[in-house]
């Protein structure tokens, strides 16, 4: 029987660290499960505000909201965005107000209902705060018909 490999050791609390200080792993483990990075967005050409729908990358697994191709993702939808801590910087705006990227690139803390917090990785579903049952797969709507699947608060 095949032994698996060890997972790579992550330091005590690596979330309060800087994330130029991440490891990939601990990078990796940052992310909290939610799928909402994965909404298709709207961005307003006048204003450049932003504006999420529940319009789901195709990508996306509804039931586990992960990628189904995360390692190949770039392969099938190309514009979609390579997050690390050199391109962070450009990004944060794009992602939701509750990421564990978005809110340690902004000094704050996670939220209790992060799964590195809570020690559960259903929390973040348990919360209430991932897009877990509610999108619509983006091969079912039109592009031109986003705008009626607008998320008012996320």
């Amino acid at each position: 029987m095949a032994s698996r490999p060890a997972k790579p050791a992550m330091r005590p609390e690596f979330w309060t660290l800087p994330l130029a200080r991440l490891t990939p792993a601990e990078w990796e483990a940052l992310c909290d499960g939610c799928g909402k990075c994965c909404l298709n967005k709207l961005e307003d050409a006048d204003t450049g505000e932003l504006y999420f729908t529940r319009v789901a990358c195709r990508l996306l697994d509804g039931e586990t909201c992960r990628c189904g191709q995360y390692e190949n993702r770039r392969k099938f939808v190309p514009e979609c965005v390579f997050l690390t801590p050199k391109t962070i910087e450009n990004v944060a705006y794009w992602l939701p107000s509750t990421c564990a990227y978005r809110l340690r690139y902004d000094g704050l803390e996670l939220a209790d209902w992060h799964p590195l917090i809570s020690g559960d990785p259903e929390s973040v579903h348990k919360a209430g705060q991932s897009v877990r049952g509610w999108t619509v797969p983006e091969f079912e709507v039109p592009e031109e018909d986003w705008e009626d699947h607008i998320i008012e608060d996320l």
